[in-house]
């Protein structure tokens, strides 16, 4: 969880911390909110005055909503806690479809995230039914006494605030207590069971071949490209030219695992290539799958589906197949060994698979979400999101603090984290420069290396920046801060994902649902057409 108000957080992210809104005791039986006192129980009026754009509906003025419970999710989306519960809060919209109410409120992090048409892109991305508002100027936030992301307030059907919760999980609490109304005022005959429905942004998405491409591995040796169809919940391979696509997965939503035409992913992120096995990291089903190119057969190495909620301060190897993980996002392998870096963006934490021993453990970092640097215990990062490597170091896309990584000393008795840019959780912008105190970065997902130069997808700057590793200096390669999708002069949409094949950069332009290749020479762009591919068939 991170904390709106406070730069340096003690707590591990995944930490949950419950508290109680200007109310009486909570019926999780947790004290009231220090300061609360200042306003008697009924004197506070719930509201969502002062959102500046909605995304799934019309305004929502909650008075319109009496005799509903309703339950609203302050997040923000780049935050990694606040993607684990949107599962919980799908769960709890199905299981209360005639009871319950579900509204984002989406008070941003980021300066991109306080747009509303970026927020609703990642709407669609993230598949949200439910309305959401665009709470840019945090007043919604400040009303409610909010001070970290996620943080869930339950609201009764008479209007009352009976519940704040802050940091992940306690579905099993909300299930309670949201049963529990709905019982009491069935009962005194003030719940509303009419159904409310509402138009979902998806829609709009329906045509497109490749939707929210999260990542892109390009392969010159073998003259193939891997595209993550992260929105597709697909893999896609095609030559380094767009041409002869083969899809893998069916388009579903789930973890199954089989032959191309049958098999599932869930978001998955990040790929790497040995040999004709492809292994991706399937973020929300909480995997690591391997992809067998020439029997065209997926299975899953590690993870059974579940987030892994363990505390991740303690170190952790287990068997793959019985181990559970949370949100890799990105993989990787150092030449010359088969050992598999996982950016392990939910307890923020590098992980490791050996294919060899079937096993997986945790490596580097504390689990605390900041950045430190130092030795591999001791070493904070905030959301690992993209990983490279020029054979001899690791390069980290730190996203949370906007930051670079560097792991050097891999193979060597003391490994050490050090950092090119980054300095703290609400340290970001977009500035060129030398090192860390004069780089700026806006949650840059995705890096990859070549010619000696290091490539970064500034993700919400729109750009692609180059860096010298040696110097730490970084520069503008392609893009503007402006969102576009243009070849000439080019732009792009929130950028996640990079790789180099010879003297071409591909970048998976995620929210214009593209792939576009720049070349490292002359910076001409050109958008990679794939003709032949097509949207998945609609499923049953």
């Amino acid at each position: 969880m991170q904390g709106r108000r406070f730069k340096n957080i003690s707590l591990p992210g995944w930490l949950p911390l419950a508290v109680a809104l200007l109310v009486g005791p909570s019926i999780f039986g947790v004290p009231p909110l220090a300061g609360a006192s200042a306003q008697q129980p009924g004197e506070f009026k719930p509201s969502l005055a002062g959102a500046v754009g909605w995304i799934n509906s019309g305004p929502i003025d909650l008075d319109s909503l009496k005799g509903k419970i309703v339950l609203l999710d302050f997040w923000t989306y780049c935050c990694i806690n606040c993607h684990h519960i949107i599962p919980d809060l799908e769960k709890l919209e199905k299981k209360y479809k005639n009871e319950l109410v579900v509204i984002g409120v989406h008070s941003g992090k980021f300066d991109a995230e306080r747009n509303t048409e970026n927020i609703r892109a990642k709407v669609a991305e993230y598949r949200i039914k439910h309305p959401v508002a665009n709470d840019a100027e945090m007043r919604i936030w400040e009303r409610f006494q909010v001070s970290g992301w996620p943080t869930r307030v339950l609201i009764a059907p008479d209007g009352r605030v009976v519940e704040s919760v802050s940091g992940e999980g306690n579905y099993e609490g909300f299930d309670r207590v949201i049963g529990q109304l709905a019982d009491l005022y069935r009962k005194a005959g003030k719940l509303d069971e009419t159904p409310v429905h509402f138009a979902s942004e998806d829609s709009q998405y329906e045509d497109k071949a490749v939707l929210f491409p999260g990542k892109v591995l390009a392969d010159a040796k073998s003259n193939r490209l891997f595209i993550s169809d992260t929105g597709h919940n697909r893999i896609i391979q095609t030559d380094l030219e767009g041409k002869n696509p083969v899809v893998i997965g069916d388009g579903g939503e789930g973890l199954v695992d089989g032959g191309f035409a049958r098999a599932r992913f869930n978001r998955q992120q990040g790929m790497c290539l040995e040999g004709d096995t492809l292994y991706v990291a399937d973020t929300e089903n909480h995997a690591i799958r391997a992809i067998d190119l020439a029997s065209k057969q997926v299975a899953t190495l590690v993870g059974d589906g579940t987030q892994a909620q363990g505390d991740p301060r303690r170190p952790f190897i287990g068997p793959g197949k019985t181990s559970r993980i949370s949100s890799p996002w990105d993989v990787i392998q150092i030449p010359g060994s088969r050992t598999i870096y996982i950016a392990m963006a939910g307890p923020h934490q590098i992980w490791k698979y050996d294919p060899v021993t079937s096993e997986v453990r945790s490596w580097a970092g504390s689990g605390y979400e900041n950045i430190l640097d130092g030795d591999l215990r001791e070493a904070r990062f905030a959301q690992p999101s993209g990983l490279a490597t020029d054979g001899k170091n690791l390069f980290v896309a730190d996203s949370e603090v906007s930051g670079v990584r560097i792991v050097s000393r891999i193979d060597g008795p003391a490994p050490h984290v050090g950092r090119i840019v980054g300095e703290g959780l609400f340290e970001f912008g977009d500035r060129d420069g030398k090192g860390p105190r004069q780089v700026r970065l806006q949650h840059c997902l995705g890096l990859a290396y070549g010619d000696g130069r290091l490539f970064i997808a500034d993700t919400y700057n729109n750009k692609v920046k180059v860096c010298d590793p040696a110097t730490a200096t970084v520069t503008t390669f392609v893009g503007t801060v402006e969102s576009g999708d243009a070849d000439d002069p080019p732009t792009f949409y929130q950028p996640g994902g990079l790789s180099v094949a010879g003297d071409s950069l591909y970048v998976a332009d995620t929210n214009n649902h593209k792939i576009k290749v720049v070349d490292l020479k002359t910076k001409k762009t050109r958008t990679l057409e794939i003709p032949a591919l097509k949207p998945p068939a609609p499923l049953p």
